[in-house]
């Protein structure tokens, strides 16, 4: 008899862990609390560690389709001038890829089995014993199964039966973010960052090239309530914006049958553009590591095993992405050596495990 597995929110994160569940033979069901899947208008940087995942979850052809592959990665100061650096500073050429957050969730939701996913569903409670997890939803219903995982964000609700709440650290920076139409100036296959003294303005290509994603990093003295959706300023930048928090690493991210997985694991700073690529990482190593498991009896065994190797990574992760902003603002001058984390295969570490 499979496995059973309930998987709590619909980002991406949640959505790659159910598809790596369903190949492994596992039979799951997701639940998220908006009417449908969706993702906010915004682009996402896939980095070769990320990428690799993609390939495992066999979308890889479609996301090269969907997205713009950077052929060229430029560093530049406030008048343009170019900063030398090490393409493993910022970004590989010919390897890290642009896309839509919608197109890449769509890609996903489409490799799901039919059935799998239940909207509507506001997760509120969590029990457990030592045969099944439960979760509780707002309309009264529940979901039961042999592990649940709650990949429900940087608010999460069942980080709260794992750990003590943490509080979020605030960056003291805000970053709009926004979508215009890529202009015949821009080429169609550069990513490029401005830096400057407390202020970054990051470009890349999306959408096959036909869209450009922005991102203006700005200081600010006011925190904000963490989101990737706050409506903001429309006179500041025509944007939307979010607050840049992230937590100091969890001490722990699993409780008998339930853990943890992208952001409601590992929230980070976008300066190392990592927080979906760890979200892809988290997903794969998983389902491996449950799908190695032979009975609803070793789920406790797979889960402690997934934390131990993810939790030490992620937070090296979460920590380098701080220092990376501070390297940002000395004007490229303590850029940070990535190869550590695109060169890392979490499938192949995970099933090295089994």
């Amino acid at each position: 008899m499979a496995l059973r597995a309930v998987v709590v929110g619909g980002g991406i994160g949640g959505i790659a862990a159910a598809v790596a569940l369903a190949r492994a033979g596992i039979d799951v069901e997701l639940h998220e609390q908006a009417q449908q899947l969706a993702e906010v208008g915004a682009g996402v940087s896939l980095a070769p560690n990320g990428l690799r995942m993609l390939e495992r979850l066999g979308v890889g052809e479609l996301v090269r389709q969907a997205g713009v592959r950077y052929a060229s990665a430029q560093l530049r100061l406030p008048d343009g001038r170019a900063v030398r650096h090490e393409p493993y500073q910022f970004s590989l050429p010919g390897q890290n890829t642009g896309i839509h957050r919608a197109d890449l969730l769509a890609l996903l939701a489409g490799e799901l089995p039919p059935g799998t996913v239940q909207t509507g569903h506001r997760c509120t409670g969590f029990s457990q014993d030592d045969g099944s997890a439960t979760a509780v939803f707002a309309d009264g219903t529940t979901a039961t199964a042999d592990v649940l995982i709650g990949a429900d964000g940087i608010h999460s609700v069942l980080q709260g039966f794992v750990v003590a709440p943490a509080e979020p650290v605030f960056s003291g920076v805000v970053a709009y973010r926004g979508l215009v139409p890529r202009l015949s100036a821009y080429p169609d296959d550069t990513i490029r960052m401005w830096m400057g003294e407390g202020r970054h303005f990051l470009v890349f290509p999306v959408r096959a090239g036909q869209l450009l994603n922005y991102v203006g990093f700005v200081p600010s003295d006011t925190a904000v309530r963490e989101s990737w959706s706050a409506p903001g300023d429309q006179v500041a930048l025509a944007a939307h914006f979010a607050g840049m928090y992230d937590r100091a690493p969890l001490s722990r991210w699993s409780s008998g049958r339930l853990t943890l997985l992208g952001d409601a694991a590992h929230p980070m700073l976008p300066h190392l553009g990592q927080g979906v690529n760890q979200a892809l990482e988290d997903a794969v190593a998983l389902a491996a590591l449950l799908g190695a498991s032979m009975s609803p009896a070793g789920v406790p065994r797979a889960l402690a095993a997934y934390e131990e190797l993810r939790r030490d990574r992620t937070a090296r992760v979460q920590l380098g992405s701080r220092r990376q902003g501070a390297g940002y603002d000395s004007f490229g001058s303590q850029l940070i050596d990535r190869r550590w984390i695109y060169e890392y295969d979490a499938w192949a570490e995970a099933v090295a495990l089994t």
